[in-house]
C-alpha cells in the first residue's frame, strides 16, 4: 500500500482514539466516584458532594479522578475538531468541550475546603469562609458546567441542519434535566442531585463520542466500497 493511501486510514485511526477518551470518560469517574463513595471513612454520599472525596489522606484518588477525565476531554476534543471541521458547529463545539475538560482538571487540581464533618474531624456545618483553593475549585466547576450546557446548544444548530431530530431532542433534553436536578431548591438532596447531573452530561458526551466514531466508520467502510467497486467504461 502507498503512503497516501496509508494516511487517510492513520487519520482515521488517529481521531477514533482521540474520540474514544471521550466515550471511557464519563464511565470511569463514575466508577471512581462510587468505588470511593462505599470505602471512604466518613463519606455519605447522599449528604457530601462528590468534590469533598479530594481531601483526606486518600484524596488524591479524587483529585487524579478529575485530572483524569479533564484529560481525556481534552483528548476528545481535538477528535471532535479533527471530525466535524469544517462544518455547523465543528469549532466552538470541540473548544466547548475541551473547556469542560479544562473546567474539570481545575476543580481537580484546587481542592474545595473540608465541612460537613469531612474529613473525619473537619466542622460539623459549612466552613466559615471558603479559601482560594476552594474559589478556584468552584470556578473550574462553573467553567465545565457552562462549557458542557454551551455545547448542547451549539450541536443542537448542528445536528438540525442535519436533520437527525433524535440528536437536536437529546441536545435540549440533557442541558434542561441537569439544570432542572441541580437548580432544585432542596439542599438535603443536593449531593444525589449533582452525582446524577454528573451522570448526565457524562452520558451525554460519551453518546456523542461514540456517535462521532460510528460516523468515522461508515464513511471509511463507504470509501473503501467506491475504492474497490469495478471501473465502468
Amino acid at each position: 500500500m502507498s503512503q497516501q493511501a496509508a494516511h487517510p486510514r492513520a487519520q482515521t485511526v488517529q481521531s477514533t482514539r482521540l474520540l474514544a477518551c471521550g466515550i471511557v470518560a464519563g464511565p470511569l469517574f463514575l466508577t471512581t466516584w462510587l468505588i470511593q463513595a462505599f470505602t471512604r471513612e466518613g463519606f455519605d454520599p447522599t449528604y457530601h458532594p462528590l468534590s469533598m472525596l479530594s481531601l483526606g489522606k486518600v484524596g488524591w484518588v479524587q483529585i487524579a479522578n478529575f485530572v483524569v477525565t479533564g484529560a481525556l476531554y481534552v483528548a476528545c476534543a481535538a477528535g471532535m475538531w479533527r471530525v466535524l471541521r469544517p462544518g455547523r458547529g465543528g469549532t466552538w463545539g470541540p473548544i466547548l468541550v475541551g473547556l469542560n475538560g479544562i473546567g474539570l482538571i481545575v476543580a481537580g487540581v484546587f481542592v474545595t475546603d473540608a465541612g460537613a464533618g469531612f474529613p473525619p474531624g473537619a466542622p460539623a456545618g459549612a466552613p466559615e469562609s471558603i479559601s482560594w483553593h476552594g474559589l478556584l475549585h468552584e470556578v473550574g466547576f462553573i467553567v465545565a458546567t457552562v462549557s458542557w450546557l454551551a455545547a448542547c446548544f451549539v450541536f443542537v444548530r448542528r445536528f438540525a441542519a442535519l436533520k437527525q431530530w433524535g440528536w437536536v431532542a437529546a441536545c435540549v433534553a440533557a442541558p434542561v434535566s441537569v439544570l432542572v436536578i441541580d437548580g432544585w431548591p432542596d439542599l438535603d438532596s443536593l449531593a444525589v442531585r449533582l452525582v446524577i447531573g454528573s451522570a448526565i452530561s457524562f452520558g451525554f458526551v460519551t453518546a456523542l463520542a461514540a456517535h462521532l466514531v460510528r460516523r468515522i466508520h461508515d464513511l471509511a467502510v463507504a470509501s473503501n466500497r467506491r475504492l474497490t467497486a469495478p471501473q465502468r467504461g
